[in-house]
């Protein structure tokens, strides 16, 4: 394989389709990278680059985003425990012994749980914006809250507005002081995939079961502090859903851990991939193989 080249692939995880991106030389440390709401392995695509002149780099689509399969409802019961069940197959079936996770949004909680169950295997963690602690949390986090407590159909479609473009936009807008750095492509993309027909409901009952991620946040932290792996977080400082606090709170739990934050919002690689990437490739250098 060239190792200079993105190769894209397809495997069955689970029962499932996953699309994944590969690059890199197959026989050094890999990295794990797990994307977050809407978007897919796409929002890695000028970072992979970046990383895989050292590193051999695995991106894969969850099932229900980008050109992975979406199951129906009836087939897929759409929950963070069977994302990370997906995910689970997923490395089982490439053979994955020992790897770096870089977790963010959704890739946060599944790439916690992957490590819960596979300590063995996580050389590091890179949380890009991939909270673990309520203090993350910021205050547009109110009507998803209002549902997780009153689990009502006027609840749930008062959430609407998050899988339409203008929601799809303002994740990638706002807190960027350069919006010309911010690719078309990207959040059209995005959008294609959440107009698909049912996409919509699928997104929602993510956001519902989102509750049993906030519910495992002790257990993440317990991980933390038993296994003290190596952290790198990188965060945009003006997120509107990831606050800084959720950064900074990982220094609880792992006092050694590397906390960078960017002037820029939820979707860092936008603008600031050139910054990240050589902030990882540094922080690589210092993980276990």
């Amino acid at each position: 394989m060239e190792t200079n080249s993105i190769h894209y692939h397809t495997l069955n995880a689970n029962g499932i389709n996953i699309f994944y991106r590969e690059a890199g030389p197959i026989e050094a440390p890999t990295i794990l990278l797990l994307h977050g709401y809407p978007t897919s392995s796409h929002m890695f695509r000028n970072l992979i680059p970046i990383l895989s002149t050292e590193y051999h780099i695995i991106a894969p689509d969850l099932p229900g985003f980008g050109y992975s399969d979406a199951p129906s409802r009836a087939e897929f019961t759409y929950t963070f425990d069977n994302l990370a069940r997906t995910m689970q197959s997923f490395i089982d079936t490439l053979g994955l012994k020992r790897f770096a996770i870089y977790v963010f949004d959704y890739g946060a909680p599944t790439g916690y749980r992957l490590a819960l169950a596979n300590p063995e295997k996580i050389t590091g963690i890179i949380s890009q914006n991939g909270n673990a602690y309520v203090e993350g949390l910021g205050s547009d986090w109110g009507p998803i809250q209002k549902y997780w407590k009153e689990d009502t159909q006027e609840n749930r479609n008062a959430l609407r507005g998050f899988v339409t473009l203008e929601g799809t936009k303002f994740q990638y807008f706002s807190g960027v002081s350069d919006s010309t750095l911010i690719a078309p492509e990207s959040y059209t993309l995005d959008q294609h995939f959440l107009d698909r027909p049912a996409s919509d409901e699928i997104q929602l009952d993510l956001l519902r079961d989102y509750k049993s991620n906030v519910a495992l946040y002790p257990q993440f932290q317990e991980y933390f502090r038993i296994h003290q792996p190596k952290l790198l977080a990188v965060w945009g400082n003006k997120d509107p859903f990831f606050l800084p606090p959720g950064a900074e709170a990982y220094k609880k739990d792992i006092p050694d851990a590397i906390v960078k934050f960017y002037d820029t919002g939820h979707f860092a690689l936008e603008t600031h991939v050139s910054e990240i990437g050589t902030d990882i490739l540094a922080f690589m250098e210092t993980l276990p193989q």
